[in-house]
């Protein structure tokens, strides 16, 4: 269905600079998209120019550049740093006589090498589907060819381009009918899980900066970690018990890009659903890259996207070793903590920011003595169940508990008969 690289394939990358100076960080970022995919590059093309070419994006001179580079490496496919028109990558094909992959093509292929669950599947062959659909007509050249002119050569084509769309149509109609009923049963799961709210934490940030690998080092699990664009795609969620004992849901959310395409921000959207409803965002930062600065503005952007900008940041600083900083915590003017420098490879500065994340929460959720009857067995369930019970001591009266609560899940249980809270 989609022209992805396969593994091992060799490939020659382009890319141009369009009036403004060539940057080396973004020819990296592309090579290491394209070694993220499976592609082995055998050659590099760059140049620049003011405006696109319309024919061929990079000029006429630059496409007979890039069929000779091809021949005499006798690379397999061309992938392209920039996003193409379908008749742009058409006449490249023709011209050089191999598969072109754009920016976006390639991006989608990332993503559907990456997806492990259902609705991460799902999501990534709509984008994919959606993504092909305007070069649909590349597949039935052969019929387009059939249909130039003569006596009954002008129907098949056309009839199979308009067979092919209503079908993939429908499949674009099935998977978002399929996608919409296993995010009505997510929230349903999550409603059930939050019966009593527990704080949560989303590690976002800019592809490769180090979240997969802190989300390890607080949560302990094994959370897969590769140095590759795109490593998590799929949302993991596990528990963390902060200083003194409080519970928190943490996800780690897939990594952002440059360049992200509005509509691919749905092919993750069920990673992002963790972000958009978090009580704070660790915003993860590789400090050792000299372009953090436009990095932190691209995940702000796609978090706008996602409506979680007014969502209470800390910036964490990773990868300090590389730089012979010291963990430590910035506070703006009012005390508050807004960055922590931390090595989460290294286990630097990890209690510097359970600290910080403790500070930000004490706002959300209040510790408490709480008395419950005898009578209260369900709500005391309850409790447990949600993970929000810090000690217990029972009596014949019933039971005196030590709890972290949100203020409005207090004032649910006050309305039972017989139920005392102290604000320890």
């Amino acid at each position: 269905m989609f022209d992805r690289p396969r593994s091992g394939e060799r490939a020659v990358l382009v890319r141009l600079a369009l009036g403004a100076p060539a940057d080396p960080e973004d020819l990296r970022e592309f090579t290491q998209l394209a070694l993220s995919a499976g592609a082995i590059p055998v050659a590099t093309l760059s140049g620049r120019r003011d405006r696109p070419d319309p024919k061929y994006f990079v000029g006429s001179g630059k496409a007979e550049e890039i069929r000779i580079e091809a021949e005499a490496t006798d690379a397999e496919v061309i992938l392209v740093d920039h996003p193409l028109s379908p008749s742009q990558e058409r006449n490249l094909e023709k011209l050089i006589g191999r598969r072109v992959l754009d920016r976006n093509g390639l991006i989608l292929d990332i993503f559907a090498q990456r997806a492990k669950s259902h609705e991460g599947k799902l999501e990534v062959e709509l984008a994919q589907l959606k993504h092909i659909a305007s070069r649909l007509v590349r597949g039935w050249t052969h019929l387009e060819r059939q249909g130039g002119g003569g006596i009954g050569q002008r129907g098949p084509g056309e009839t199979q381009l308009e067979t092919d769309r209503r079908l993939l149509g429908q499949r674009v109609k099935v998977l978002g009918k399929r996608l919409e009923k296993i995010k009505q049963q997510r929230e349903t799961g999550r409603s059930a899980r939050v019966a009593i709210p527990i704080p949560s934490l989303a590690l976002v940030g800019y592809t490769n900066a180090g979240k997969s690998t802190l989300f390890r080092a607080l949560t302990g699990e094994q959370a897969y970690i590769a140095d590759q664009l795109f490593a998590t795609l799929d949302p993991t969620v596990r528990r963390l018990t902060l200083p003194g004992g409080t519970q928190v849901v943490v996800a780690d959310t897939v990594g952002f890009i440059r360049d992200l395409p509005h509509d691919f921000v749905a092919a993750f959207r069920s990673t992002l659903t963790e972000a958009r409803e978090a009580n704070v965002l660790l915003h993860v930062i590789d400090a050792s890259d000299p372009r953090r600065d436009e990095h932190i503005d691209e995940v702000n952007r796609v978090l706008a996207e996602i409506e979680a900008e007014a969502i209470p940041q800390i910036k964490v600083y990773n990868k300090i070793d590389r730089l012979e900083i010291e963990p430590r915590i910035d506070r703006d003017a009012d005390g508050n903590a807004e960055a922590v420098w931390i090595s989460a490879g290294a286990g630097q500065g990890l209690d510097l920011l359970r600290q910080a994340i403790s500070e930000r929460l004490s706002c959300a959720v209040t510790r408490l003595r709480l008395h419950l009857p005898l009578t209260a067995g369900a709500a005391r369930a309850r409790l447990y169940q949600s993970g929000v019970v810090v000690a217990e001591r029972s009596s014949e009266e019933g039971f005196d508990l030590t709890v972290d609560l949100p203020a409005e899940e207090l004032a649910s249980l006050k309305r039972l008969e017989g139920v005392r809270a102290e604000v320890l």
